[in-house]
């Protein structure tokens, strides 16, 4: 009784319109609380030492996995995004566990090679109800996961899940109603995403040499996070080397993104007027977002790291290349089913071969599948 207490007393000191613990409309398959953990803790608990998450370290976020010691991996940057997302919840007054589990599970689904590798599954899956990524880590967590003999996948709770749900222009709920919107968790969750992929982005593409720091002054949260972060070293900034010169101005960078975050959204949520988890959903807009100013500064970033570094032809041609490999291995596994295991063999009948197929690809590392590529080679296997 006095672990449940504590749990009472902390959610006590959360903001009234927070995703309660307490109030969670449960899972799909209930299950006993624990003592002392709750439900979304123990969600948290469920990705971090599910296999989908572990795989996370194998799968390119831009550079292809093993181009270098020092860029980021699919791994790197779902913990960054579960960190600015614990960040911002606690400053709302949200609860920072569920926050926390959505942030770690946003991007189970991803397949090898980055959005390369989701481009090409999508174009593969064309004809089979495509591929997204979203639509993936649910599909990981609710079916493809092996952690419990009762059933597939980690039966976490509905709040999770429902973060997971991006892109969804109505959410449906387990009492029968439907909403606008997820939960504010949810929403600063998939902000977070954004916060850490370009402005981290950033730094690899400045690491690898295929971005230029002069070049980048034309962006105005470069060069304010620039003149901010030399006023608070001191002066000191242009005697630094240079990977602490550019990892101190993407640190104000990004604390000028979150701190625009929380500013802009506690001023909005406070206009709503909400004052329940319930009304968050219902209401007509999201309530978690920039500035009309960081909004556009953001856009011009985004629009930049596109033209200049996602389309480098250094990065393009190197997953194109890994693309060729990923077509290859899907069409012999379709010509070859057999090798897919036990388990995903027995869903084909349910779910057919393509489906199938694209559950197994999409779960491999980049090097798990080049080494499947090396095994078919010699047969000779080739896409139609």
């Amino acid at each position: 009784m006095k672990d449940l207490a504590s749990v009472s007393i902390r959610e006590s000191l959360l903001a009234p319109y927070a995703q309660k613990a307490t109030e969670s409309a449960g899972r799909l398959r209930q299950e006993t609380e624990h003592s002392f953990r709750t439900c979304f803790q123990r969600d948290r608990d469920r990705i971090i030492h599910g296999t989908s998450f572990r795989r996370l370290d194998g799968k390119t976020q831009v550079f292809l996995n093993g181009k270098g010691d020092h860029y980021r991996t699919r791994l790197t940057h779902t913990i960054e995004v579960a960190s600015i997302s614990r960040t911002v919840a606690r400053a709302l007054g949200l609860n920072e566990d569920l926050a926390e589990a959505i942030a770690l599970a946003h991007d189970l689904g991803h397949p090898p090679f980055g959005h390369s590798g989701e481009g090409k599954l999508d174009l593969l899956m064309k004809e089979h109800g495509g591929f997204d990524h979203n639509e993936q880590s649910l599909r990981v967590v609710e079916v493809l996961e092996e952690s419990y003999p009762q059933q597939s996948g980690l039966n976490l709770s509905h709040e999770v899940l429902e973060g997971l749900k991006k892109h969804r222009r109505e959410f449906h709920h387990p009492d029968g109603t439907t909403s606008k919107n997820p939960s504010l968790e949810a929403q600063i969750a998939n902000v977070a995403d954004e916060i850490a992929y370009y402005s981290h982005d950033l730094e690899d593409g400045l690491e690898s040499g295929l971005l230029y720091e002069p070049d980048l002054n034309v962006l105005e949260l470069w060069s304010e996070a620039s003149e901010l972060a030399q006023e608070q070293s001191s002066g000191l900034l242009n005697a630094a080397g240079p990977r602490t010169h550019r990892k101190f101005i993407l640190r104000c960078l990004i604390n000028r993104e979150v701190e625009d975050l929380v500013m802009t959204s506690q001023r909005m949520i406070e206009q709503s007027g909400v004052t329940s988890a319930t009304e968050v959903r219902n209401y007509p807009t999201k309530l978690i977002g920039y500035s009309t100013v960081l909004k556009a500064r953001n856009a011009k970033l985004r629009h930049y790291l596109f033209e200049n570094f996602y389309r480098h032809p250094e990065v393009n041609q190197a997953n194109e290349n890994a693309c060729l490999l990923m077509d290859e291995v899907f069409h012999s596994l379709l010509t070859d089913p057999s090798r897919l295991g036990e388990r995903s063999l027995s869903r084909i009948e349910k779910e057919g071969e393509p489906r199938v197929v694209a559950d197994y690809v999409a779960g491999m590392t980049d090097a798990y599948l080049r080494g499947w590529h090396e095994s078919i080679r010699p047969v000779g296997i080739r896409r139609p």
